[in-house]
Formats: structure tokens, sequence, C-alpha cells
């Protein structure tokens, strides 16, 4: 999976941080399109990681038998679908029980390294546009820009609401704001990778804008910044 690294030095890494709901996935992946680079989904890879322990029945509280899990485990991240052993999992890891567990994996420290490992050599075969919480902090400190996407805690959790309403869940509002300032909570006080700014990072406050006009505004940022 990894090539030489004088080679990798070669590519570039725009690296999208920020809260639960902020819109940075969609954002990250229409800007890789436009710039005609690979984008990396890492909450993917938490994802598959949680749907196989799951399928396998692995107690998420068991951090050893988590990373066992995972150092087994063969996952590809082509254009638009995420593989799990040559199985197509993308919806299967949207799942809401998926989503519930995948704190388990992100909080583990064997996992998260590993993980790291992954999405850097994936970025090491071409220009990737990449998103998460600590990709400018963490994955790579050294990224050609750095930006962390974020928007008022409403506006986030109206976007996530009209998400869930769009896939066919049945779900308030209020409970979408509560999940949403529980997982900020907690995404911020984890004690391994804790979500934040890169000191270097730009803060991108999309309150107000809708997707067009924020991958337009980091489109032109990344062409225009020194």
């Amino acid at each position: 999976m990894g090539i030489d690294s004088r080679q990798a030095a070669t590519f570039r890494v725009v690296t999208i941080d920020g809260p639960a709901g902020a819109g940075k996935s969609t954002v990250a992946r229409l800007l890789a399109e436009r710039l005609g680079w690979r984008f990396l989904d890492t909450g993917a890879m938490y994802r598959v990681v949680t749907l196989a322990a799951l399928r396998a029945r692995v107690d998420l509280t068991d951090a050893e038998a988590l990373d066992r899990l995972t150092a087994d485990l063969r996952v590809s991240l082509p254009p638009g679908q995420v593989l799990l052993h040559d199985e197509d999992v993308s919806r299967a890891i949207r799942d809401a029980a998926v989503t519930e567990a995948s704190r388990f994996a992100a909080d583990c420290a064997a996992v998260r390294a590993r993980l790291v490992a992954w999405q850097r050599a994936f970025a090491e075969a071409a220009d990737t546009v990449t998103e998460g919480r600590d990709q400018g902090t963490i994955v790579f400190p050294d990224a050609f820009r750095k930006f962390f996407v974020t928007a008022t805690e409403e506006e986030r959790s109206r976007r996530r609401h009209a998400e869930l309403r769009a896939r066919g869940a049945a779900v308030e509002l209020e409970t979408v704001l509560a999940d949403q300032r529980q997982r900020d909570a907690r995404d911020v006080a984890r004690a391994i990778a804790p979500m934040k700014p890169a000191d270097d990072a730009e803060l991108v406050d999309t309150t107000g804008l809708n997707i067009e006009q924020v991958v337009d505004l980091l489109f032109h940022k990344v062409g225009t910044r020194p």
C-alpha cells in the first residue's frame, strides 16, 4: 500500500476538519472532483472497522480484540465506494447502529494508529482532499492547505435532520440537536486526537452558505493562498 517516501512527498494534501453537520464530507468530495484529486473519507474507515466488528460480534470495549480484527481487514476506497474484502459496504456503513458504535473504534488508540497509517498510504498515491477531525493536526501536519469548516450548531443540526429525513428516518430535530451536542462534547474531549483546528488551519464558517458556495470558496482559496 505504501510507496517510496520521496515519491510521496510530491503529492499534495488538502485537509478539511470540523464538527458533525458542518458539511465537510460533501464539501471535501466535491472539492476533490473540482480539483481532479482523490477524495479520502476517513469516517468511512472507522465505520467499516465498526461494521466488521459488529458482524464478528467483537466486544467493542475490548481494545486488543478491535486491534486484532482491524489488522486482518482488507479495505479499499475506490471512487464512490467502500469495499470490505471486495464486498461493497457503502450503504451498510451508514446504518444507524454503525454510526452509534463507531465511537469505540475512534477512541481506540491501536485502531486509530492503524487507520492513520491507512490514510497516509492513501495520500501517497495522488493529490488528495481529506476530511475528518484530526487530519490537519495529526494525520497530515504538513498538508498543502488546511481548513476547519464549521457552522452554528442550529444550522448543523438542521442539515443533519434534513439528511436523515431524506433517507426516510423519522427523527425529530430536537433529538438530532441533542445527539449532535453529545457528539461535539465527546469529540472535543477525546483523549486521543481531539477535534480542534490546526494552528495553521483557516477557519471557514459555512452558516448561511450552500454547498456550491462553500466548494467555490475553498476551490479559490486552494488556488490563491501562498
